[in-house]
């Protein structure tokens, strides 16, 4: 009770601070002599987004001008007008002080349904839970690429977690590849992970020559009579795949590139991550595997193509700490990853371990490990606004053999 009250309490300071910042938007655009108005507004991750209604044709490049008044009046870091919405009302996104957390628990807690091998990511641009469906043919494996800070193992546990939440060890197995031994270390807790994490190039090799043979097995094994239960998804996760590849050598990039160009067909799939997905340091037979793309901050404009494989993507422009974007089918989405600590993952390695017969909650374990309240902050908002700006599409997937929808993974089928 106690979690919801403070829920209603953050609500309401949201409304107060939205509330404030349109009346400044107004009256910057009244002293301009501009017929526009604030006429709704909502919450994302890292931006206050108003809605603006004119009464002439109005364009974005009219007001443009106005950005840096408008920040200053509202006091934000910036202040972007963007893309009018389909009704023709113009966008004016505040950025927020500071990036809301968005918790891994919380989100899944908010789902009523989600198709097998679905993955949460965390939270699109419209504030909605973006997931990702690793079976679908226009999946199949995913890169995730970013330079230090910008979250990318973080995503890459968020990742794998949300995939055990919503499915069982029978269906769901998992082989962790961490290199560096601080990545997936805390993942060993899961009940779908297949023997200890791998941490030397030597068992990396032995590792991956297994599954190998489980692909070759899945490709050629005659299917038993009668048995209609399919194997179970096999997902193999690599940290540093860069790191791994120069550490070994040939052998090891002819298992990965095996993999990854035939391993979708039968139920194996490959999560990687890499600081510079470049030609260099990870053959192209190995890159073009990946349809879906998962990207961090990154150093450059040249490693932003690199990474999105497209030109003037923006990834140089994140901020890091779980600003990305999700690069497929030639489109892009921002989307703040979910975030989970390791009290949280512990917690729900113990809600897997309890007997499959035994009624499983999400909402119970996500209030109970719910953090205290913050000490009061001029700028404190809750990250879902009030209960009528939570859409509709954040509560249900969909499914089919791909969340096709936009607010679910961001491209058609």
């Amino acid at each position: 009770m106690f979690y919801f009250k403070k829920r209603e309490a953050e609500m309401a300071k949201l409304k107060r601070t939205m509330y404030t910042q349109a009346a400044r938007i107004d009256q910057v655009l009244q002293a301009h002599n501009l017929p526009a108005r604030v006429v709704g507004g909502s919450l994302t991750p890292r931006a206050f987004r108003f809605e603006l209604k004119a009464a002439g044709e109005i364009r974005v490049e009219t007001l443009a001008p106005l950005s840096s008044e408008i920040a200053h009046a509202t006091g934000s870091r910036e202040a972007i007008f963007t893309a009018p919405t389909e009704d023709g009302l113009l966008r004016l996104e505040l950025a927020r002080p500071r990036t809301e957390l968005m918790r891994l628990l919380e989100l899944c807690a908010r789902l009523v349904e989600v198709p097998p091998l679905t993955a949460l990511l965390g939270l699109d641009s419209d504030g909605s839970p973006l997931l990702l469906r690793l079976s679908s043919p226009a999946v199949q494996h995913v890169l995730i690429a970013g330079m230090t800070g910008s979250g990318k193992t973080a995503l890459a546990r968020t990742l794998l977690t949300s995939l055990c939440m919503f499915n069982p060890p029978e269906s769901l197995q998992m082989v962790l590849v961490d290199p560096k031994r601080r990545g997936f270390g805390a993942l060993k807790v899961l009940p779908h992970l297949l023997g200890e994490v791998v941490t030397t190039p030597e068992e990396a090799i032995e590792c991956l020559r297994w599954v190998g043979e489980q692909l070759v097995l899945r490709e050629h094994a005659p299917k038993p009579p009668g048995e209609d239960a399919p194997l179970p998804a096999l997902v193999v996760v690599i940290d540093e795949l860069a790191d791994l590849l120069q550490m070994g050598g040939k052998r090891m990039e002819t298992m990965v590139t095996q993999v990854a160009q035939r391993g979708g067909a039968v139920g194996i799939h490959l999560v990687a991550c890499t600081q510079k997905p470049t030609a260099g340091l990870i053959g192209s037979g190995i890159k073009s595997a990946f349809p879906v793309r998962l990207v961090g901050a990154v150093a450059s404009s040249e490693e932003a193509r690199y990474a999105c494989g497209l030109n003037d993507s923006g990834a140089e422009q994140l901020v890091g700490s779980g600003d990305f974007l999700l690069v497929a089918g030639g489109q892009l989405i921002r989307f703040q990853a979910a975030w989970l600590k390791r009290e949280e993952l512990n917690a729900i390695a113990t809600e897997l371990h309890r007997p499959q017969g035994a009624a499983r909650s999400w909402r119970a374990l996500a209030d109970a490990l719910a953090p205290p309240p913050p000490p009061p902050q001029n700028d404190l908002v809750h990250p879902w606004g009030p209960p009528d700006a939570i859409v509709h599409r954040g509560r249900r997937a969909p499914s089919g053999p791909l969340a096709s929808l936009r607010r679910f993974l961001g491209f058609r089928s």
